[in-house]
């Protein structure tokens, strides 16, 4: 029998060092994440069925990241990330149908199917991409920022990029432009240890990525990003900054990822038995579980309760991806080019 819930006001039970959390709040992100979890395996069972080509990055592992952040935004905050992007699209509010229409090319996809795993994107819910390039986005969410400020709001970008990124030569330039404009943007490290395959003690001698920014004076900070509730409030701490017009900030996100880089990666270059150590130990949906049960929140049955529920929303979106047509082959030619002429441009044309 299950038990009777508590009162939802009532902060859950937290280790030392921990901030007081609702049960409503712990349930959220418990049901977040599990979502990311079971969508991400559901993408890896299509991938293995040929539905869904091309390359495809699961996120696996890295879920707290994501949820923490989407908790400490709100509304009008912009995100922009890598091609490791389907969490990111969920816990920023994206329909899953839409989404894994997208990652098997049907039309009911978030971009018509022309997008898939890697490009896919949300103007509703301030979604701004994966993005293939390496590093890509970086600039591109410092110029979402310059957008804002120049809007004179007091939005927020999100820009995520991982370690392998974070040696690239346009992370630094942007720094360098964010902190001399002072903008909104909170770059995101998502340091899962690995890259594409190399292990960061093999490819920097540098002991934080954080601590690069030092050199353009942005601060930052070092975050367990298998804690959920530490990167909320890290990420708290990040957009008050940004919103109080201070400029930039850097948060280096440490996680990990269980599956290899992509779905065609064997990850040989770590043991299986370094990532079985991590799922026992570690697992960021493991320790927001525990501490619903320790706390008295929740009992087994309903926990088992919201993994059935999110079970139905994927498979219901497998089902409708399959169901979707292709897009018919006039989609090659449209969303080339913009349809709205600026506001400016049309007064300049008119002069």
């Amino acid at each position: 029998m299950a038990r009777k819930p508590t009162d939802t006001a009532r902060p859950a039970k937290q280790p030392p060092n921990q901030p007081n959390v609702s049960r409503d709040e712990l349930l959220k992100y418990y049901r977040e994440m599990l979502l990311i979890r079971r969508f991400e395996e559901k993408a890896g069972q299509l991938y293995g069925m040929g539905l869904i080509g091309g390359f495809c990055h699961l996120y696996i592992g890295q879920e707290a990241v994501v949820v923490g952040l989407e908790a400490a935004a709100k509304e009008g905050d912009k995100r922009i990330t890598s091609y490791r992007d389907h969490g990111h699209m969920l816990a920023s509010g994206m329909n899953a149908r839409g989404v894994m229409a997208e990652l098997t090319g049907r039309i009911g996809g978030y971009s018509k199917g022309k997008g898939g795993s890697m490009h896919m994107f949300s103007r509703e819910k301030h979604f701004y991409g994966g993005h293939g390039i390496v590093a890509a986005q970086v600039p591109l969410g410092a110029g979402l920022a310059f957008a804002d400020k120049y809007n004179g709001n007091d939005n927020v970008t999100f820009t995520y990029f991982g370690d392998g990124a974070a040696n690239q030569g346009q992370v630094y330039e942007t720094y360098n432009m964010a902190e001399l404009w002072e903008l909104p943007v909170v770059f995101v490290i998502e340091n899962n240890q690995y890259a594409m395959g190399t292990s960061m003690k093999r490819s920097t001698k540098s002991t934080t990525l954080f601590g690069r920014g030092a050199a353009f004076g942005i601060p930052g900070e070092q975050v367990d990003g298998m804690d959920v509730l530490a990167v909320k409030a890290a990420g708290e701490k990040a957009v008050a900054h940004c919103r109080a017009g201070k400029g930039p900030y850097i948060l280096e996100v440490m996680t990990y990822r269980y599956r290899g880089h992509s779905m065609s990666d064997p990850a040989k270059y770590r043991t299986r038995e370094e990532v079985q150590k991590m799922r026992d130990e570690r697992d960021p949906i493991e320790h927001v579980r525990q501490l619903l049960l320790q706390g008295g929140h929740a009992v087994e049955d309903d926990l088992k309760a919201i993994d059935k529920d999110i079970k139905d929303i994927v498979n219901d979106s497998a089902d409708f991806a399959r169901e979707s047509p292709e897009p018919p082959l006039e989609e090659l030619w449209t969303d080339i080019y913009a349809d709205d002429v600026p506001q400016h441009a049309a007064q300049d044309l008119n002069a």
